[in-house]
């Protein structure tokens, strides 16, 4: 590995394939890796929201950008993201797992089948299915970085979100699961597992009375924002992060120890 920094955190002549990209983490991964110099498809489920973040990201960075509209709970979408990726650059050589989803807020025993079925659709089954795709479709030969988001979640249990909590632990496994299994392939895989951020999808757990000054009792004493996720994403799917494989990264500003 270059000892030169540039080098090392360069993602030039890659392509990275970010889902669930709209807004958010996804739309901050996505633009730090354009920075580092990536050809970027971005992916989410609405074309007008994906398309929107696309062209907040080339206006930021001067990248190239596709976006791609794709629901990832469905096979044909899927297959459509990896096809046009594939037909736009040529090659995949990253992929972010970020796509997300929570439609149930309580107890477990007022959790819907529906409603279950739903997050884990979108949680775990499209992250792997899309894994496969992606690594017969170019990673099973060239090699490649997968990068999965995770949650604290996975590590705790909270009444309220405990469905999505077990949709993130399970991911957590999957990506020790695919590191174990794709290694022999030149492929790494990790996890992040942010805690309280400020994005839409948990804005139910900090726009309440009293999240500051909960989150002020830890060590890094404030909520998290999305910039937060980028620099430990860019390590990850670098050269810089050459020797880590199936490990999934807690960034939290130490909530966890603070229980």
């Amino acid at each position: 590995m270059s000892q030169d920094i540039n080098s090392m955190f360069s993602l030039e002549g890659k392509t990275a394939l970010v889902a669930g990209a709209s807004r958010g983490i996804g739309e901050e991964i996505a633009r730090i890796f354009s920075l580092a110099g990536a050809k970027l498809v971005v992916s989410s489920r609405r074309p007008e929201g994906i398309q929107e973040s696309a062209e907040r990201i080339k206006s930021a960075t001067g990248g190239e950008v596709l976006a791609v509209a794709s629901n990832i709970s469905s096979a044909d979408d899927r297959k459509k993201l990896v096809d046009e990726t594939l037909k736009w650059a040529g090659r995949i050589d990253i992929l972010v797992n970020n796509a997300g989803t929570n439609p149930a807020w309580g107890p477990l025993e007022d959790v819907a089948e529906s409603a279950w079925d739903k997050i884990f659709e979108v949680n775990l089954k499209g992250p792997f299915l899309l894994s496969q795709l992606v690594f017969h479709g170019w990673m099973k030969d060239h090699g490649g970085s997968i990068l999965n988001t995770a949650s604290v979640g996975g590590f705790s249990t909270s009444t309220g979100t405990n469905v999505y909590n077990v949709t993130k632990a399970a991911l957590i496994h999957l990506t020790k699961a695919m590191a174990s299994e794709w290694g022999k392939n030149g492929i790494r895989v990790n996890a992040l597992a942010p805690g309280l951020i400020k994005t839409k999808l948990s804005q139910a757990l900090w726009d309440r009375p009293g999240s500051d000054e909960a989150a002020a009792s830890w060590p890094v004493s404030r909520l998290g924002i999305v910039e937060d996720l980028a620099g430990i994403s860019l390590l990850l799917v670098s050269e810089a992060g050459s020797f880590i494989t199936g490990q999934t990264h807690i960034v939290d500003g130490g909530s966890i120890v603070s229980r």
